[in-house]
């Protein structure tokens, strides 16, 4: 009973506080999950991949996929409602007083301070996921750089910088990304075996 209340807490507060979508909701999961030992670099950083490529909002996909692999059925059904939870709370709130409030200055303001830090929050995400799957990879790692502490994983760090052109430059969608990254990765990981 205890471990299903800490993830129903753990999420709650996920969504409760943490604004910007999925990807900025992120290293709040990430501190949850590593405050009570829920998993590892590595294994968040899997989640991460999976909540990106199955169907929903990221931060209900990691919950759910959390909430499993940390209480089976019970974990993820109590993870998922806790995340969900505040979110539903907040637009029924909301859509009672918009009204009253659209053209309200105080609004405005809190807007204008919580951008920022959503776009912080989104580069705290990315920063997660590069240490685990850029830096000290497990592919192809090598230290390219005398004295550098980690490893680079440089077939992980290909995929990313030809994700970014792709996108960048080429305009390639990120469903067409996902799936040629994913063929990548079998193809490149199916060779090294």
């Amino acid at each position: 009973m205890t471990v299903l209340l800490n993830l129903f807490i753990s999420f709650f507060k996920v969504g409760a506080f943490a604004f910007g979508g999925g990807m900025a909701m992120l290293p709040i999961i990430f501190q949850e999950v590593e405050r009570y030992g829920m998993m590892s670099k590595t294994e968040f950083a899997r989640l991460v991949a999976l909540s990106q490529v199955t169907p929903g909002p990221v931060a209900v996909n990691a919950a759910t996929y959390t909430g499993m692999i940390y209480s089976g059925i019970p974990g993820a059904v109590v993870a998922t409602f806790g995340v969900a939870l505040p979110s539903f709370a907040v637009i029924i709130i909301v859509m009672k007083f918009m009204e009253a409030f659209k053209q309200s200055k105080g609004l405005e303001g809190v807007l204008s301070g919580i951008r920022p830090a959503t776009v912080g929050l989104i580069a705290a995400a990315f920063i997660y996921i590069a240490q685990t799957s850029i830096v000290d990879g497990e592919i192809f790692s090598m230290s390219f750089l005398k004295g550098f502490p980690h490893n680079i994983d440089i077939f992980s760090f290909c995929v990313f910088l030809a994700t970014i052109v792709l996108a960048g430059k080429f305009k390639v969608g990120p469903i067409k990304l996902i799936l040629l990254s994913g063929v990548c990765g079998a193809l490149i990981c199916g060779l090294a075996a």
